[in-house]
């Protein structure tokens, strides 16, 4: 049964794209069956992959409105050894289109029950807003990955997203937590970074990821070539932190599976 993991953060540029596409090659690199899905009509998860999303004929817009199965419209990641349900900008009609759909929330949770047995992990990559996208995205997860940016703003919009959890927690899903916060693009010698990291660690203790994603030229460059890091340069910090996340999430899920 697949591990369905929704990552998000209402405010953007945190690294929530980023992490989706290196965070899934990463288990693909250590032989999990992986499916990555694109929920932001930007579709930077898709091209991320190696997809060109203007070539596109059937995304995960048309299986959110139920015209295609999820079947019909996921893809190989050649790139990243994945398999990826895509988006472009088709997914922004969805936003209004679905508001008077039945079960408008839940969509994405029932396609998904068709395939959850064919992979170990399933990532959401959600948009950096709350809207039926995420909302979707949330109902459909068991559990949320956060990845923060230690800078000033970082805690406000972390209790908001806390609060939005606990809301769709009582209203939709009641069996969504929070799998775990990610400090991304973390610069040491920062001070202030320094400074919000121990308040994170404070506020959320064995909830913040051991591993810390650094600030890395070659986790920026990856994405003008359509692959993940991993495949771009290996050896990079960028690409070595991924593969520790990916180890950190599989050694938490073998801790909590009873003997």
């Amino acid at each position: 049964m697949a591990k369905i993991l929704a990552i998000t953060n209402q405010k953007g540029g945190v690294g929530k794209t980023t992490t989706s596409i290196n965070l899934a090659a990463s288990l693909a690199a250590v032989k999990q069956r992986v499916l990555l899905i694109d929920l932001d009509p930007q579709g930077n998860a898709t091209m991320g992959s190696g997809i060109n999303k203007r070539d596109l004929s059937a995304t995960i817009y048309h299986v959110l409105l139920g015209s295609k199965t999820l079947h019909e419209v996921r893809l190989h990641s050649e790139a990243g050894n994945y398999d990826v349900l895509p988006a472009n900008r088709d997914l922004a009609g969805a936003e209004i289109e679905l508001v008077d759909l039945p079960q408008r929330e839940t969509r994405l949770k029932e396609a998904l029950q068709a395939v959850t047995t064919e992979y170990d992990y399933v990532l959401i990559d959600c948009p950096p807003a709350l809207n039926l996208l995420t909302l979707n995205g949330l109902c459909a997860a068991r559990s949320v990955m956060i990845p923060v940016q230690c800078e000033y703003y970082a805690l406000e919009g972390l209790s908001d997203l806390v609060n939005t959890i606990r809301k769709v927690r009582a209203n939709l899903n009641p069996d969504l937590e929070i799998e775990g916060l990610l400090r991304t693009m973390f610069d040491p010698r920062n001070t202030l970074a320094l400074q919000v990291s121990e308040q994170l660690q404070q506020h959320f203790g064995e909830k913040v990821y051991r591993t810390i994603i650094p600030r890395n030229v070659r986790l920026a460059e990856a994405p003008s070539y359509g692959v993940p890091v991993l495949h771009h340069d290996k050896p990079s910090k960028g690409a070595q932190a991924y593969l520790a996340l990916a180890g950190e999430l599989l050694n938490k899920a073998a801790q909590s599976v009873p003997a």
